[in-house]
C-alpha cells in the first residue's frame, strides 16, 4: 500500500519483586513495572559538553551540568538543573505495547478521533507501535498547525493528502479486527500525549519506497518502520 502525503528505576524492580512473591503473571508484573514507572514521565536529559560527572541515586533523573554551573548534589536530588536540556523520551515497539493493552479499552471514541484512528489502521496498521503512533501524531500535529484544516477528520479526509480517502469517504474498517484495536489506542495515546514519538512541528511523511519531490525541500527527521517524517 502506497502512502505518502503533498505537503524505572528501582520502584519498578521492587514492584515486579512482591508480584513474583506473591505469585503473579509475568504479563501482571508488566503491567505493574509499567504502572510504577510511567513511561511519560521517564525524561532524560542531555548537553553537548559535560564538565561534572556525578554519582546520583539510581531513581533521581540522569542529568549532565552544562559548563560553569555548580556540580549537582551527590543525594537527595529530585528535579533536573535549570540549565539541563530535556531529551524526548525514547519510544520503541516494546515500550508502548503497555501503553497499548492499557488504553485497548474505553469510551468509544468520537468523531474526531475516530478519524484519527482510521487513519492510523489504513496508513500504518502493519508498522510497529511507534509508527502507527508516530502517523497520529502528524495528523493531531497538522491540525494545530495553522496551515492545514483545524479538525482531525478535516485533516485526513483534505483531498489529495491520504491516498485510502476517496472523495472524502473512508474504506471498511474490519472493526473485529486486533489492527483496529490497536489503531485506536493508538489514537487514545496520541490524543492524551501520554508518550510522544514526533516533536509538534512533523508535519509530513512518505513510505520508504517513494521519494517525492517534495521531500527535498523539507528536512528530515526520522525514519520509523517503513515511514520517513519531515519538518520544515
Amino acid at each position: 500500500m502506497t502512502r505518502f502525503f503533498g505537503a524505572g528505576g528501582a520502584s519498578a524492580i521492587a514492584t515486579a519483586c512482591m508480584l513474583a512473591i506473591g505469585g503473579a503473571s509475568p504479563a501482571a508484573a508488566q503491567l505493574a513495572s509499567s504502572a510504577a514507572t510511567p513511561l511519560a514521565m521517564t525524561t532524560a536529559y542531555s548537553i553537548a559538553r559535560p564538565a561534572t560527572s556525578v554519582s546520583v541515586p539510581l531513581a533521581a533523573p540522569s542529568v549532565v551540568i552544562l559548563p560553569g554551573a555548580k556540580p549537582m548534589p551527590a543525594s537527595g536530588v529530585t528535579t533536573p538543573p535549570s540549565n539541563a536540556i530535556p531529551v524526548r523520551p525514547s519510544v520503541s515497539h516494546e515500550s508502548l505495547w503497555p501503553l497499548i493493552w492499557a488504553n485497548m479499552q474505553g469510551a468509544p471514541l468520537d468523531e474526531e478521533m475516530n478519524c484519527v484512528a482510521t487513519a492510523v489502521y489504513f496508513e500504518a496498521r502493519g508498522e510497529p507501535f511507534d509508527g502507527q503512533l508516530a502517523v497520529a501524531e502528524v495528523v493531531l500535529n497538522r491540525a494545530g498547525s495553522g496551515r492545514y484544516p483545524t479538525t482531525y477528520c478535516g485533516v485526513v479526509k483534505q483531498p489529495a493528502q491520504f491516498s485510502f480517502v476517496r472523495s472524502g469517504q473512508f474504506p471498511r474498517v474490519n472493526m473485529q479486527s486486533a489492527a483496529w484495536g490497536y489503531a485506536q489506542s493508538i489514537a487514545r495515546i496520541a490524543q492524551r500525549k501520554l508518550v510522544e514519538a514526533l516533536p509538534d512541528d512533523v508535519l509530513w511523511y512518505h513510505a520508504d519506497y517513494v521519494a517525492p519531490g517534495w521531500g527535498r525541500r523539507l528536512s528530515k527527521v526520522e525514519k520509523i518502520g517503513a515511514h520517513i517524517f519531515y519538518r520544515s
